[in-house]
């Protein structure tokens, strides 16, 4: 069986310029963004949702070779207003952030996401996600069919386990981000 990191690395051969996982903190499940760092591979990203972003926390990132991308202060995550997720997003660039990272659920804030200069957007849930119980998943025939219609590079997100990360090998994905499933 494949792990998400090996079907990570299979899907980002699309775009390598671009990291293959993406580990989200959370404030309940994965509070600890740097345990998190210490266990993502070079090259991966981490995105710290729980305010706790300081300097030791971006040394190590650097250190580790792994890209930090902050969701407080930095346009990181969907926001139902175009004109503000674009001036998030020119806003961090002029203080030199490279790359911004939007969220969609629907095949519009994929397009919002694009209008708005993200440089990549998660697209969730591709599977039913215990950080929303109760709610169904896109399935993996909807994920193919939003991904291929999207203008940006999409990241899956939302329920990935090891075994149903092999159903992504058949979308246009580049990446694979999550919070219990990312190493």
């Amino acid at each position: 069986m494949r792990t998400i990191a090996t079907v990570a690395a299979r899907l980002n051969a699309r775009a390598p310029a671009l990291p293959a996982l993406i580990a989200l903190t959370d404030a309940a499940r994965r509070p600890d963004a740097r345990a998190l760092a210490l266990r993502l591979p070079r090259g991966a990203a981490l995105l710290e949702r729980t305010g706790n972003l300081d300097d030791a926390l971006a040394r190590l990132c650097r250190r580790r070779g792994v890209l930090l991308i902050a969701a407080s202060g930095a346009p990181a995550l969907y926001t139902r207003d175009l004109a503000a997720e674009r001036a998030a997003i020119a806003a961090w660039r002029r203080r030199g952030g490279g790359f911004a990272l939007s969220a969609a659920h629907t095949p519009r804030a994929l397009r919002r996401a694009a209008a708005a200069g993200a440089s990549a957007v998660l697209l969730s849930p591709v599977f039913p996600t215990a950080s929303h119980p109760g709610a169904a998943g896109l399935g993996i025939t909807r994920f193919r069919l939003w991904a291929r219609q999207s203008p940006l590079p999409v990241y899956a997100l939302g329920g990935i386990t090891a075994r149903s990360a092999r159903a992504l090998l058949s979308t246009p994905a580049v990446g694979i981000a999550g919070i219990a499933g990312v190493p």
